[in-house]
């Protein structure tokens, strides 16, 4: 195995009712838990996602509202999924930027808490935009020299993706073998609450990255401009933005 281990690691994907990470909600999610030994754990099931699945969104992935009626609730079964990610860092395809923020919601409206502040994010996109810029289809028959069948099925793209950081790994020399290494490589900037919202400067202080205080610290403008904080709870922010803004708001207080 290329991939050195100093704790097990989760490749993971969602597919989900759209691409809003502060609203839609998972329809199937697959994980393959890779421990520091290179075995592997495969768990695979579809989550009735509590609202209509939009045509759209079925033409990507196929599953229906019809497939996923009997299937249990995303807080049904939190707990567990907790418990089989504890202690994990995290691997995926694009998932710094969607399945990671769509995972961490689901768990804050099911009222599980998890930690993911002390885990690292390997994102495998990342690391195949910087030196490829290819999608995962291709990636797969780059790297691997094969033809991703199932494509936009969570368990296939999973494993595709697993095989392909073992290949990136073995390809490039300058992007690590740790997952500490691999998921600074492909981490574009350090964001603070996932969605992006929040990042660090160069000083390791938090500041806004979209708006009209874009660029500017949090604790700044909340301090010179208080409703910016209601405004923010106010509006259409995934819930863990909320969090870290509070976090945030309180510790100026």
């Amino acid at each position: 195995m290329n991939l050195q281990l100093k704790r097990p690691i989760i490749f993971f994907d969602l597919e989900t009712t759209g691409v809003d990470t502060s609203k839609d909600r998972i329809v199937e999610i697959s994980m393959v838990k890779v421990g520091v030994d290179g075995t592997k754990q495969v768990k695979t099931r579809r989550i009735n996602p509590e609202m209509p699945i939009p045509a759209e969104a079925t033409a990507v992935h196929g599953i229906t509202d019809d497939d996923v009626r009997d299937e249990p609730t995303f807080r049904q079964i939190a707990k567990s999924l907790a418990q089989f990610i504890e202690g994990c860092d995290f691997g995926g395809f694009n998932s710094n930027r969607f399945d990671l923020p769509v995972l961490v919601e689901e768990f804050m409206r099911a009222g599980v808490e998890v930690d993911f502040k002390r885990r690292k994010f390997v994102d495998v996109q990342n690391i195949f935009h910087k030196k490829e810029q290819r999608t995962l289809v291709a990636a797969y028959k780059f790297y691997c020299d094969k033809d991703l069948e199932n494509a936009h099925s969570a368990e296939a793209d999973t494993l595709a993706t697993y095989e392909v950081l073992e290949a990136q790994i073995e390809r490039y020399g300058d992007i690590g073998t740790t997952v500490e290494e691999l998921a600074e490589f492909s981490t574009h900037g350090e964001s603070v609450d996932f969605a992006g919202r929040i990042a660090l400067n160069d000083k390791g202080e938090e500041i806004f990255t979209f708006g009209k205080y874009k660029g500017q610290r949090v604790e700044d403008v909340f301090r010179r401009e208080p409703s910016y904080y209601s405004w923010m709870m106010d509006g259409d922010f995934p819930l863990y933005t909320k969090k870290v803004i509070t976090e945030i708001r309180l510790r100026i207080k």
